[in-house]
């Protein structure tokens, strides 16, 4: 599977799952399990690499922005939301997250931003495929802090400073 496949998967369930997280995450292992099993693992390679891709400080401060805060669980499951908001949305935020002020068209925090079960579809279609727990799939784990400069989340006037643009659009 190549990146575009990866993508077409990621967008067209998304679209099908018209702005409900579970239905996107039940929409994306109801796509995977039509797939071979080394083609799950493929998709499951693809999604954990962007998932430790945006692993950054200033996503992390993004997504307090848009979350009022975000712990470690909660910034983890930002970034599989954030996957899944397809390749246009992801790379435009891990460039410059300030920039999901203009990529994002609506938010709502009780909604958005919380992919976790997309973090998990590759797995359980795998499983339901072969009947066996998916295997190490060989990417580095990523380090221990995140990349980048540090942030503190507490400090409202640094995050307005960091992302104005969406603090004056969620937090304003």
């Amino acid at each position: 599977m190549d990146e575009t496949e990866f993508w077409e998967i990621v967008d067209s369930t998304r679209e099908a799952a018209e702005g409900d997280p579970e239905e996107h995450a039940d929409l994306l292992v109801e796509r995977l399990t039509a797939l071979d099993p080394d083609s799950v693992l493929d998709f499951a390679r693809h999604f954990e690499a962007r998932y430790n891709r945006a692993y950054t400080w200033d996503l992390w401060g993004a997504a307090c922005v848009l979350l009022d805060g975000a712990s470690d669980d909660a910034f983890d499951y930002f970034r599989c939301w954030l996957i899944g908001q397809g390749r246009e949305v992801f790379e435009g935020a891990v460039h410059d997250p300030d920039q999901l002020a203009e990529l994002l068209d609506d938010f709502d925090e009780e909604i958005d931003g919380d992919g976790e079960e997309l973090g998990y579809a590759a797995d359980e279609a795998y499983e339901q495929l072969t009947g066996l727990v998916a295997p190490d799939l060989g990417i580095p784990v990523p380090p221990a802090e995140p990349s980048g400069t540090p942030l503190d989340f507490e400090d409202d006037a640094a995050l307005a400073e960091r992302f104005p643009r969406l603090w004056e659009r969620f937090r304003a």
